[in-house]
């Protein structure tokens, strides 16, 4: 479970090159504790959800676990809901406690909190009850000790969009004390549109609400101030693309380090590749507004922070499964259920054949077990073996998101073991053949996917006679709001009786040339 350095964006020159986190951590948010940074992010209906990233620079970060166990309500995500759960989170430190608000859109707004980042952390708060409320971020004013909440509205549920509500709330963030007024209405605002993503802060006598606007592939981020909370606010815009490369350069935070530097956290979307995490300098202009970036520009190859320097690192990706036990950089499709992934005395993850009528359609299996797809050019690779003896039963290695494809194992009806390649299109309803199948002999393959240029994914298999190649190139494609991801998965017909299982070992994530 080491973490992948080569995926690093310390370029080891005391500069850095964005994104510093290449792959789908969406929405950031992060938090300083003495020296030490804690970032955190969406993961919508994955489980476990709500990341916790840890970095001393910055630029490098590990993944060091997650802050919610389950979904919750449990049964609504008993089954995989993948654009649903938990949407913008953000995270504070408090009372010596760090918290954690977010939005479910379905359900409303959440809180946990936990003495320590790594655990124990509570369970769920339901803070504000509704549909449509997303993107909360809280505040402790320091100045007079009142406790407020500001957030946003998904349309989809509750018919409000480009609007920022505020509430005073219990300083325990165990309840709302008003109703919520509106502090800014972005339809008020010219040119303004799909103003969300809040996050709220207390600055030089200043009330400051950093928001994007304008959509998530080529939108803006916006700062709004007031001397007090209730407004009236002004704008302004402080970071776009510009003549850059960098689309939709927005919604994340602000931190400052010991040293009194100010840097800015946001995404990029990036189709299959999900929402990239880049660090922007950031400063303060003669009028007291922020400046992001290069002039209010992203900037692609910057200096680092005055940091003490970090050994390059990301998060883990590789994994040996220690007695079948999965790192964090692991996450259901659903609420698991006991028994999916069975602890042993030996190394290799045993997935259990889960019994499915929905076997034809991976987006529907809540028991596939994923990773975030890399976006720079990569290959994941995995061994597997089938042990299962139940004629349809199957496993594999897959590219999951509106469209799939998969390569592994499959027990025929005469008992053997045939290599297979399947996939299926956004509008299919059932997967189908992407190749020929081979026979396994030894029920054994090593499984490869290499992911190049523009999340074209290839399929290789080796079963015995070296590595060969199946099928046409394969480009993976995210769902609504989530990147693409790689997962493993183990299934076996509905009216199977024992449906044994499938060993994974040695998942491997290397970098691969971008052809």
């Amino acid at each position: 479970m080491t973490a992948a350095a080569p995926f690093s964006a310390d370029r080891g020159d005391g500069t850095y090159r964005n994104p510093v986190l290449a792959a789908d951590w969406s929405d950031p948010d992060l938090v300083r504790v003495g020296d030490d940074y804690y970032l955190t992010a969406s993961s919508f209906g994955r489980v476990p959800g709500l990341p916790l990233l840890h970095s001393r620079d910055l630029v490098n970060w590990t993944l060091i676990g997650h802050a919610l166990d389950r979904l919750e309500p449990a049964a609504a995500y008993a089954v995989p809901r993948h654009d649903c759960g938990v949407w913008a989170p953000s995270i504070r430190h408090h009372d010596g406690r760090f918290w954690i608000f977010w939005g479910d859109p379905d359900h409303g707004i959440f809180q946990v909190n936990a003495a320590d980042p790594r655990g124990p952390w509570t369970r769920p708060h339901l803070l504000k009850a509704g549909q449509g409320l997303i993107d909360p971020c809280p505040l402790w004013d320091a100045e007079t000790g009142d406790a407020y909440l500001v957030h946003a509205w998904a349309r989809s549920r509750s018919g409000i969009k480009n609007r920022l509500t505020g509430h005073r709330m219990r300083t325990d963030a165990t309840g709302l004390l008003d109703e919520g007024s509106t502090l800014i209405d972005g339809d008020r605002i010219p040119g303004w549109f799909t103003l969300e993503g809040p996050k709220l802060y207390r600055h030089n006598g200043w009330f400051w609400i950093f928001a994007p606007a304008g959509g998530v592939t080529t939108g803006w981020q916006g700062a709004f101030r007031s001397r007090g909370f209730f407004g009236p606010y002004e704008e302004r815009v402080v970071l776009a693309q510009g003549d850059t490369d960098i689309n939709g350069p927005h919604q994340g935070g602000w931190v400052r380090t010991p040293a009194g530097e100010d840097w800015f956290v946001h995404f990029q979307e990036q189709g299959a590749y999900g929402r990239l995490v880049h660090l922007q300098p950031m400063r303060w202009d003669e009028e007291g507004w922020p400046v992001m970036g290069a002039d209010g520009a992203p900037v692609r190859v910057h200096r680092k922070p005055a940091l003490p320097p970090q050994p390059p690192t990301a998060p883990a990706t590789d994994d040996d499964f220690p007695g079948g036990r999965f790192g964090p950089q692991w996450q259901w499709t659903a609420n698991p259920a006991t028994g999916w992934a069975p602890a042993h005395s030996g190394d290799g993850l045993r997935l259990t054949c889960v019994r499915t009528p929905d076997a034809h359609d991976l987006r529907l299996l809540p028991n596939i077990l994923t990773q975030r797809l890399p976006a720079r050019p990569a290959t994941a690779e995995v061994e597997l073996r089938l042990e299962s003896t139940e004629p349809g039963a199957k496993a594999g290695l897959a590219v999951l998101g509106d469209a799939f494809g998969w390569i592994g194992l499959e027990r025929a009806a005469d008992g053997t073991v045939r290599l297979v390649h399947r996939f299926a299109e956004a509008v299919a309803e059932a997967e189908r053949d992407a190749a020929h199948s081979q026979l396994a002999p030894d029920g054994r393959a090593r499984l490869r996917i290499t992911v190049g240029a523009g999340a074209r994914c290839r399929f290789t298999a080796d079963t015995g006679a070296g590595w060969t190649p199946y099928g046409q190139v394969f480009a993976a494609t995210p769902w609504r709001w989530v990147g693409a991801l790689l997962g493993l998965f183990a299934t076996a017909p509905a009216e199977a009786g024992s449906p044994g299982a499938a060993l994974f070992t040695h998942f491997r994530i290397a970098p691969a040339s971008a052809d």
